[in-house]
C-alpha cells in the first residue's frame, strides 16, 4: 500500500541512484496526511477469476486509493540481511576468484589448497609428506597445472578467437572483477552473524490524516548473547500548524557539551518544535504537494504491465528464496488472500523516473517560482548564505535536484537486471489489508563484492487505532501531545543562544561554528 511512510521507506534504505530521497525531505510533512485504514475489497469475486492478473492489479489499486484518508494504527519492521551471497556460493558450481588480479588466480587458489592441507595434517598431528594425503596432494597439483593451462589459453584467446578455452574458466577469467573471493564470503559471514541479525530497526504509531497529525516511535535494537542496547526517537507531526516535533531529551546531552553550557535541564521531559514552514513558501503548497504526489502514483500505477500482479497462496511464503525473517513471516502467514506485486530492478528505477517526472512537471507548472535555476554554489558556500535556510530556497534546491536526478539514466547492468523488487499485500477473510512487505536487494553496482546480495524485508501491520493505547509508551502521560508549556521553540530558542555568545559566553567549539556563519556576524558580529 502506498501509504506516505510506505513510499518513504521504498526510497530511503536503498542506495538506488534515481530514488526519490531527494522529495523526502519536504514531502514527510505533507505526505503524512495520506493514511491508509483497513479497507473492504468485497467478496463478490469467485475463485478463478481471482487468480486473473489483470484482477489482482485493480484490486489492489481500489483498495490503496480507498485508504488514503483513512486513521489508522501501524507498526512497521525493517530487516537487512546478506547471507544469499554466501549461501549461494555453497550451492554454486562456479569457480570463485581467489585474488585480486586474474593473473594470479591459479598460484593464488593452488596456496590456499595447501595450507588447508597443511593445517588438516596438524589437526590429525601428521606429516603433510604422508602416505595418506598423496591423493589431496596429487590432486591439487594438477588443479594448479589445469588452471595454468586454461589462463594461458585465455590470455591467447583474447588475440586468437580459434584457441579454445574451458567454458568454466572462461567464465570465471571473463568476469574475474566482479566474482566473489573467499574473503568476501567471510566478511559477508561476520557482517551478518555479528551485525544484521542482532539489529533490528522499528517503527510505530498512529496516522490521523483529517485530524491533522501523526506520531511516530522510531527504534534500533541490537541485541546478542551478551550485549543489549535500543534507542527510541518518539515523533510527533502538527499538520495543521505546519510544525514536527522531536524528542529533545535525546539532543540535550549533545547541545549540552557542544553548544549551550547554560542549558542544565530546561531540555528534559520536553520536545523540540520544528517549524516546516517559515512562510516563504506559496500559500497551499502542502495540499498540492499531496495531490501531486497521488497524481504521480496513480499514472505510475497505472502504466504498469498486468503482469506484474497475481494472487499467491499464503504457505507459499515459506518457500521464498532467500527466506523471509522468521518473525515477519509468522506475521504473513495466516492471511486469507495475498496479491503479490514483481518489478524487475530496471522496471523499477524507470517507474521512480515516471514518477518523479510527473510529480515534478505538476509542482513547477503550478508553481514556477519554485523552479527557476539556481545560482551556482558549491555545498559550502550554501551553507555560508542566510538565504539557504529560508523553506522556499530550501525547495527550490530540492526541486533542482529532482530535475538533475530525471535527467540521469536509467542504471542498467548485470547486476541489475537479474535484480527484483517485490511487494506482497495481505488481507483478512473479510478483505481488509493487514500488511504490506517490501523486499528488495539494495543496489550494488557501484559497491565492492562484499556488499553484493545485501537485501532489506519491510513489513508494515496495520490495525484500528486504540484509544486506550499511549502514542508513546516510553514517554511520561502529560507530554503525550506537545504543547506550549512542554517544548521547547527552536525559532525562539535560537536567537536567545546567539545573544549568549554575544555576551561573551559559551563554549570553544560554539565559537568556532557560530564565527563561521556569515548570518551570525551580520546580526551580532563576530563572538569573542
Amino acid at each position: 500500500m502506498k501509504t506516505v511512510h510506505h513510499t518513504i521507506a521504498q526510497r530511503l534504505p536503498f542506495k538506488t541512484k534515481n530514488n526519490l530521497l531527494i522529495t523526502s525531505a519536504f514531502l514527510t510533512g505533507a505526505l503524512l496526511l495520506t493514511g491508509c485504514q483497513s479497507t473492504s475489497l468485497g467478496q463478490s469475486n469467485t475463485v478463478a477469476v481471482k487468480q486473473a492478473p489483470s484482477i489482482a492489479k485493480k484490486t489492489l489499486e481500489t483498495a490503496l486509493q480507498k485508504q488514503r484518508r483513512q486513521s489508522f494504527s501501524y507498526h512497521s519492521n525493517l530487516e537487512i540481511g546478506n547471507n544469499q551471497q554466501f549461501t549461494d556460493t555453497d550451492t554454486s558450481t562456479e569457480k570463485m576468484a581467489a585474488s585480486d588480479y586474474v593473473d594470479e588466480h591459479c598460484e593464488e587458489t593452488h596456496d590456499q589448497a595447501y595450507a588447508a592441507l597443511i593445517l588438516q595434517a596438524e589437526q590429525q598431528n601428521k606429516d603433510i609428506l604422508a602416505v595418506d594425503y598423496d591423493t589431496k596432494r596429487d590432486s591439487i597439483r594438477q588443479s594448479y597445472f589445469e588452471c595454468v593451462a586454461a589462463y594461458h589459453a585465455w590470455d591467447d584467446h583474447q588475440y586468437d578467437s580459434d584457441v579454445k578455452v574451458a567454458p568454466d574458466y572462461q567464465a570465471l577469467f571473463d568476469n574475474y572483477e566482479d566474482k566473489q573471493r573467499p574473503l568476501d564470503r567471510k566478511k559477508a559471514q561476520l557482517l551478518d552473524e555479528y551485525l544484521l541479525k542482532p539489529l533490528s530497526i522499528d517503527s510505530q504509531g498512529i496516522y490521523q490524516p483529517m485530524a491533522g497529525k501523526a506520531t511516530m516511535l522510531a527504534s534500533a535494537q541490537y541485541q546478542a548473547r551478551n550485549h543489549h542496547s535500543s534507542i527510541n526517537q518518539p515523533i510527533y507531526m502538527d499538520f495543521k500548524n505546519g510544525d514536527i516535533y522531536l524528542w529533545a531529551d535525546n539532543f540535550a546531552i549533545l547541545n549540552s557539551e557542544l553548544l549551550d553550557d547554560k542549558l542544565g535541564t530546561k531540555w528534559q521531559n520536553k520536545w523540540l518544535k520544528i517549524a516546516i514552514d517559515d512562510g516563504t513558501l506559496p500559500k497551499g503548497f502542502g495540499g498540492e504537494v499531496i495531490k501531486s504526489h497521488f497524481a504521480a502514483l496513480d499514472a505510475t500505477y497505472d502504466a504498469a504491465p498486468v503482469s506484474q500482479f497475481n494472487y499467491v497462496a499464503p504457505n507459499s511464503l515459506a518457500s521464498l528464496s532467500p527466506k523471509l525473517p522468521a518473525h515477519q513471516l509468522s506475521a504473513m502467514l495466516p492471511s486469507d488472500q495475498i496479491i503479490r506485486r514483481v518489478q524487475s530492478f530496471e522496471d523499477y528505477q524507470a517507474s521512480q523516473q515516471k514518477y518523479m517526472q510527473i510529480f515534478y512537471d505538476r509542482i513547477s507548472e503550478k508553481y514556477p517560482e519554485l523552479v527557476q535555476e539556481p545560482e551556482p554554489m558549491t555545498a559550502f558556500e550554501s551553507i555560508q548564505n542566510p538565504k539557504a535556510f529560508t523553506s522556499k530556497s530550501i525547495v527550490q534546491k530540492i526541486l533542482a535536484m529532482i530535475k538533475d536526478q530525471m535527467n540521469e539514466e536509467v542504471t542498467t547492468g548485470e547486476v541489475v537486471a537479474n535484480t527484483e523488487v517485490q511487494e506482497l499485500y495481505g488481507f483478512d477473510k473479510r478483505g481488509q489489508l493487514k500488511w504490506e512487505h517490501l523486499r528488495r536487494q539494495l543496489d550494488n553496482t557501484s559497491e565492492a563484492n562484499s556488499n553484493k546480495g545485501m537485501r532489506i524485508d519491510v513489513l508494515q501491520q496495520y490495525s484500528a487505532i486504540s484509544t486506550k493505547s499511549l502514542a508513546f509508551p516510553n514517554l511520561p502521560s502529560n507530554v503525550q501531545m506537545p504543547n506550549a508549556s512542554n517544548s521547547i521553540d527552536l525559532r525562539e530558542y535560537g536567537p536567545e543562544l546567539l545573544q549568549y555568545y554575544q555576551d561573551g559566553n559559551g563554549t570553544a567549539v560554539g565559537k568556532m561554528v557560530f564565527n563561521m556563519l556569515p548570518m551570525v556576524r551580520e546580526r551580532f558580529g563576530s563572538v569573542e
